[in-house]
């Protein structure tokens, strides 16, 4: 089994669920895919940073940091740093805070000390309309960041891809949702 394969068969252990739930974007479903189910099971940490880095190589990116907005980006950010090591190519992790930080170093960013210059890409568990994602763009570029693309564990295909080009940002995804919900 490759690591995709087992990637995805734990995503739809742990992660589909269905029921009725509101979406962080406001948006009904009745399919959710709690990701940090997974992003945050041992097994799977070093098969997301895998895969993540294996589509940066892909799109041709060398980011020099990956990072995105806390809390779905979190686990994300670590198991691709921790993977790049192995590698010989380290990329740094950082979090983006919704809020900026009011005391100490103040603002955003967590992680990094200059990011001036820095070459990024930013990264979620899921992606639906692609708000949470933007934000990071947003704060990353503020920040002085080259950010080279976006990319989401899962995609569920409503707008994120559009929302995010909008920006100017390219976009990628591991899985989408119709991935997740064929039976393999």
């Amino acid at each position: 089994m490759t690591d995709l394969e087992r990637l995805i068969e734990i995503l739809r252990k742990k992660s589909v669920r269905y029921g009725d739930f509101t979406l962080a974007s406001g948006k009904k479903s009745n399919v959710y895919v709690d990701a940090r189910l997974t992003t945050l099971c041992a097994e799977a940490m070093p098969l997301i940073g895998r895969a993540f880095l294996a589509k940066f190589q892909e799109r041709g990116w060398n980011p020099n940091v990956v990072g995105g907005l806390t809390m779905g980006a979190d686990p994300v950010v670590t198991a691709i740093a921790r993977e790049s090591l192995d590698l010989d190519a380290p990329i740094n992790a950082f979090l983006v805070r919704k809020e900026a930080k009011q005391h100490g170093r103040l603002g955003y960013m967590v992680g990094l000390d200059e990011p001036g210059g820095l070459d990024a890409v930013i990264v979620d568990d899921v992606f639906t309309t692609g708000g949470s994602t933007i934000t990071a763009i947003k704060r990353a570029r503020e920040a002085g960041m080259n950010v080279l693309g976006a990319v989401a564990l899962v995609d569920r295909e409503q707008g994120g891809r559009e929302n995010i080009e909008a920006t100017g940002c390219a976009f990628d995804r591991i899985f989408t949702m119709k991935d997740l919900l064929e039976k393999s």
